[in-house]
């Protein structure tokens, strides 16, 4: 099963916005979740970051984890670390729901910074990408 995220109805959007999207859709070419390692979505936006552990193949999401939780407003820090504490918390979700291993889609963004930090907190929680 193949996912479309369309680049054609992108008229007015922003040039840096257009890049993204033609990464994101390279890196989905390559990147499919499976029942054995299904994919971890990262969405990022300028305030908030979520994440999801996404079984493509049913198309279900398995775990779910985002900075707008109510326990993790509350939680002090920058934004790196709340992006840190999500990937551990994910993990934690993922792990109860039976997921050991993942593969982790970027979503054409780079990775550095909340993205690196998201990522190493869901290794410290015990996934395996």
């Amino acid at each position: 099963m193949t996912m479309a995220i369309s680049l054609k109805n992108n008229k007015h959007t922003a040039g840096r916005v257009k890049s993204r999207l033609r990464r994101q859709v390279r890196g989905r070419k390559k990147v499919a979740g499976t029942a054995e390692r299904p994919r971890l979505v990262v969405t990022r936006s300028s305030k908030h970051i979520t994440v999801q552990v996404v079984d493509d193949q049913v198309g279900k999401t398995l775990a779910f984890a985002s900075t707008t939780e109510k326990d993790l407003r509350a939680f002090d820090g920058d934004k790196t670390a709340k992006a840190k504490k999500v990937g551990e918390l994910v993990a934690e979700r993922a792990k109860a729901a039976g997921v050991d291993g993942v593969v982790f889609d970027r979503a054409g963004n780079k990775y550095h910074g909340r993205i690196a930090a998201l990522a190493d907190g869901a290794r410290e929680g015990g996934l395996t990408f």
